[in-house]
């Protein structure tokens, strides 16, 4: 989810929350004027007041804390730098490849460099393990490097 729209939801929590608690408050204003005789001595009345800055203050660092995540925080980018080959390079990188990293070495060249892992697997129809494998031993050839992103690899031509 993105960081803008979980604050716009920790700011909705939190009006939500002030309501709640300015209600809950009121009614314990009430239950005290009712029930304590001895006016604004009453030790009853101090403790109010100090639930109440407490409350309040906590919903107003929940809103700044929503605030801020709308406007402040920013969403993580990827950039995937992309390369353009020219046929002698690709020729000359494909040379002494068996036929599956050579497919693995085509699909990466043909999306101009780079490419997630799991894009090569969905495409080639191999296991994780396979693809995997194929790209250790590209990448121990210096032709290809991976890259980790989140929870997935580009693979990324050098």
């Amino acid at each position: 989810m993105k960081n803008k729209y979980v604050g716009v939801l920790v700011v909705g929590i939190s009006v939500l929350f002030f309501f709640i608690v300015m209600s809950f408050n009121n009614a314990l204003n009430s239950i005290v004027e009712v029930s304590c005789t001895h006016g604004e001595m009453c030790p009853m009345q101090a403790t109010l007041q100090t639930q109440e800055i407490i409350s309040y203050g906590l919903m107003g660092l929940l809103l700044l804390v929503g605030l801020f995540m709308v406007f402040f925080m920013k969403d993580e980018k990827i950039f995937i730098e992309k390369k353009h080959i020219s046929e002698d390079e690709k020729k000359k990188k494909l040379e002494n490849l068996d036929d599956e990293e050579r497919s693995v070495m085509n699909i990466v060249i043909r999306e101009d460099g780079s490419v997630y892992q799991s894009d090569l697997i969905k495409e080639l129809k191999l296991s994780k393990v396979k693809v995997s494998r194929l790209c250790d031993k590209l990448d121990g050839k210096g032709l290809i490097e991976r890259k980790r992103r989140g929870m997935t690899n580009v693979i990324v031509l050098k």
